[in-house]
């Protein structure tokens, strides 16, 4: 059995035993899409959504990148964030990363990692560039990779803010709130690192004045 067959017969498994559990469960789910929360987060097979918030389907709308990249000019998470913000009028926009992140750990190294990622891992470069005072005055490795982790994530958050989307729906709704998450591989547990509420003050350069 190949792989992909495995996968297939897995999947019947379980729809078998969902719908032993609950017959009417795919007709509801079917028909509902109501999350109050957009999920961020890192292309990692290690960071499932659903599983580590103990959410079910429709509870969460999701979109996932390596390593959790909000960036300007990139029309996929833009127009995730445009449905899930003004159609799903979702109240909460998660950017969550992870502790060991390896697009951050291939970012903090001056390897050629081909034309693709090496566009994509300079906006982590980016990021490093911005603190790098604080984070060159610590001399563990994994310390620092894990600290950049942390403010990667910060600035994901304060890219959302920059956004039209995200300003637009703050002056007409007064949500949603964004939030900055990191979770921890080794212990499962999500750590809270940076938080906007609606309105929050942004550098006046990024700020629209006429929504």
């Amino acid at each position: 059995m190949s792989p992909i067959e495995k996968l297939l017969l897995e999947n019947k498994a379980w729809a078998s035993e969902v719908k032993a559990d609950d017959p009417g469960y795919f007709e509801r789910l079917a028909h509902l899409q109501t999350p109050k929360f957009l999920w961020i987060g890192c292309s990692d097979s290690r960071v499932p959504a659903d599983k580590i918030t103990g959410t079910q389907p429709g509870e969460i709308f999701v979109h996932r990148n390596i390593a959790n990249l909000v960036i300007h000019t990139d029309v996929n998470v833009l127009s995730v964030l445009d449905y899930a913000v003004n159609h799903l009028k979702v109240e909460h926009v998660i950017v969550c990363g992870h502790y060991g992140c390896g697009g951050v750990k291939a970012a903090m190294t001056n390897h050629d990692f081909k034309y693709v990622l090496n566009m994509w891992l300079r906006n982590i470069k980016d990021v490093y560039r911005l603190y790098s005072d604080e984070l060159d005055s610590i001399c563990d490795d994994e310390q620092r990779a894990d600290k950049l982790v942390e403010l990667n994530v910060k600035e994901q958050v304060l890219h959302l803010a920059k956004t039209s989307i995200i300003q637009r729906a703050w002056v007409k709704d007064q949500r949603p709130q964004l939030h900055g998450w990191v979770y921890g591989l080794k212990d499962g547990i999500i750590n809270p690192v940076f938080h906007m509420d609606a309105g929050a003050p942004i550098d006046p350069l990024y700020k629209y004045d006429d929504l």
